[in-house]
C-alpha cells in the first residue's frame, strides 16, 4: 500500500511540474519579458545608477557577456518603430565612442561597422564588422531585434547585440539588452595587455567583496551599457548633434566607469565621424 501511495505521490509531482512547464512555454515572449520586469522591480527602484536600471555581467573561459534591463520613457509604438528600421542603427552606433564608421551592405539587413580606439583615426587602422540585422516577427505588445557577426578583431568571434522590448504603460517602454561575443587565447592575452597597461585603471559597475569589478568583466559591462546609452540618447533627440550630447551626459553621470575625455574633444571627434559617415562606402578606403 506505502508503494503505491508513493508511486502516486510520484506521478502527482510529475504532472505539476508538466504542467508548469506547459504554462511556461504557453507565455509569450512579451510576457516572459514582462515577467522579468515583475521580479526585478526592486532593483529597478534602488540600485547605483539612480535610474530603472539593472546591469548584470557574466564571463566564462570562452565568452563574455553583459545584460541590461531597464525602462525607457518612451511609448512602445515609437521604440518599436526607431529600432525596426535597420536605416536607423547606423546613427545608433556611432554615438558610441568606439564605433568609427557604419553603412548598411549591400542587402538592408547587413550592417558593416569599422570599431576603433578613442580618438580620430582612419578606417584602415580600424576593424571591420560585418553584422546580419534581424527583426524577430512580433506582435503589437513584443519586439526583438539582433545583430550577430561571425568575426571581430584579434581572434574575438560571435559577436551578438539583442534588444528586446514590451510596453508598461502609454509611456513607457521595458527593455532588455544584451551584447556578448567569444573569444579565445589570443584575444584574451591581447586583453589582458590593455588592461595591465592603458585599461589598468578601468573598473566597472557590478560590486564583488566590496569592490567595483575589473579586468575583462568589467570591459564588457561599460560596452554594454554604452550601447545602451546610445539606443536612448538616439531616441530621446532628432538631430545627430543632441544626440551626441545627450549620449556624453549620459556617461558622465558614472565618471569612475565611463569618462574617456573632456566634452569638446568627444563632441569633435563624433561630428567628424557623422560627417564621414554620410558619405558612400566606396569613398572610404583612405579615409
Amino acid at each position: 500500500m506505502r508503494k503505491h501511495h508513493r508511486h502516486a505521490g510520484k506521478a502527482w509531482l510529475l504532472a505539476i511540474l508538466l504542467l508548469l512547464a506547459a504554462l511556461a512555454a504557453a507565455q509569450t515572449p512579451g510576457e516572459a519579458l514582462l515577467g522579468h520586469y515583475q521580479s526585478l522591480t526592486a532593483q529597478l527602484e534602488h540600485n547605483q545608477f539612480g535610474q530603472p536600471l539593472v546591469l548584470a555581467s557574466t564571463q566564462t573561459d570562452k565568452e563574455l557577456k553583459g545584460e541590461i534591463y531597464a525602462v525607457v520613457d518612451h511609448p512602445f509604438a515609437q521604440f518599436k518603430a526607431g529600432v525596426s528600421d535597420p536605416g536607423n542603427w547606423c546613427d545608433i552606433l556611432i554615438l558610441h565612442l568606439n564605433i568609427k564608421y557604419c553603412h548598411q551592405g549591400a542587402r538592408p539587413d547587413q550592417l558593416v561597422v569599422f570599431i576603433g580606439r578613442k580618438f580620430d583615426q582612419p578606417l584602415s587602422d580600424a576593424h571591420e564588422l560585418d553584422f546580419a540585422w534581424r527583426a524577430q516577427a512580433g506582435d503589437d505588445g513584443y519586439s526583438q531585434i539582433n545583430l550577430v557577426a561571425g568575426n571581430g578583431p584579434l581572434g574575438t568571434h560571435d559577436y551578438r547585440i539583442n534588444l528586446e522590448s514590451a510596453p508598461l504603460d502609454a509611456g513607457h517602454t521595458f527593455v532588455h539588452l544584451s551584447y556578448a561575443y567569444g573569444y579565445g587565447l589570443t584575444a584574451r592575452l591581447a586583453l589582458q595587455t590593455y588592461l595591465n597597461t592603458l585599461g589598468s585603471d578601468k573598473v566597472g559597475f557590478t560590486t564583488v567583496d566590496g569592490a567595483p569589478v575589473g579586468g575583462i568583466r568589467g570591459l564588457v559591462e561599460r560596452n554594454t551599457i554604452r550601447y545602451y546609452f546610445a539606443i536612448e540618447s538616439w531616441l530621446s533627440a532628432p538631430q545627430p548633434e543632441a544626440r551626441m550630447r545627450n549620449w556624453f551626459t549620459a556617461t558622465e553621470r558614472y565618471p569612475r566607469q565611463l569618462h574617456e575625455m573632456d566634452a569638446d574633444e568627444y563632441m569633435a571627434m563624433k561630428r567628424s565621424e557623422y560627417r564621414r559617415q554620410q558619405k558612400p562606402p566606396n569613398s572610404q578606403a583612405s579615409a
